[in-house]
């Protein structure tokens, strides 16, 4: 939803930081590995015991992720660039999952069920993107949802940082990741029927 609704906000720096890769000669798929460095990074850190400054190499790793889209854009993006960027945030939101179960054992349960949740969502997100005929600014179709990636961060960053509520925080994110598959899942029935 915040994707969707405040990314006009944030574009302009986003813009401005793709920009500034682009005249040193990097190319998106080079942001998107550091992303994707940044991002399994947070998972070691917060293994390690450093939960804010796991929280904060996140946000690099989401902002960098917004940043190598917007490079692809300004440039030839790749199919194989879209496959590395989606497959790579699942990769780290995976690991952020285990960090946090290897951190926090008891919460194993509501940890599987939000990873469940995530794959439905996305399973659903990425076949509607594959067979449908819209266009978007992105190289596939964009269903919006009510938990798009800043939505996940978010909750991730307030699981990271209290872990006295990291029951209803991962029951919250389970939720609204299934709550956005029913959405997405209705919304293709509209759009695909």
């Amino acid at each position: 939803m915040l994707d969707t609704h405040a990314r006009k906000f944030v574009q302009p720096s986003i813009e401005h930081t793709a920009k500034w890769f682009l005249t040193r000669g990097m190319t998106p798929d080079q942001v998107t590995i550091i992303a994707f460095v940044s991002g399994i990074g947070t998972s070691v850190l917060y293994i390690l015991g450093y939960p804010v400054a796991a929280v904060i190499l996140l946000w690099l790793s989401g902002y960098l992720d917004a940043v190598d889209g917007t490079m692809a854009r300004h440039t030839k993006s790749t199919p194989f660039g879209t496959v590395m960027d989606i497959t790579f945030d699942r990769v780290v939101e995976v690991s952020m999952i285990v960090a946090i179960a290897y951190v926090h054992p008891g919460v194993l349960w509501p940890l599987l069920l939000l990873t469940v949740s995530i794959v439905i969502s996305m399973t659903i997100f990425l076949v509607v993107g594959t067979v449908s005929e819209k266009a978007g600014v992105k190289s596939f179709y964009y269903q919006a949802g009510l938990a798009e990636r800043t939505e996940g961060f978010i909750l991730f960053s307030l699981m990271l940082l209290l872990p006295d509520i990291l029951l209803w925080t991962t029951l919250i994110f389970f939720a609204a990741e299934l709550f956005t598959g029913v959405q997405r899942f209705v919304e293709a029935r509209k759009i695909l029927t």
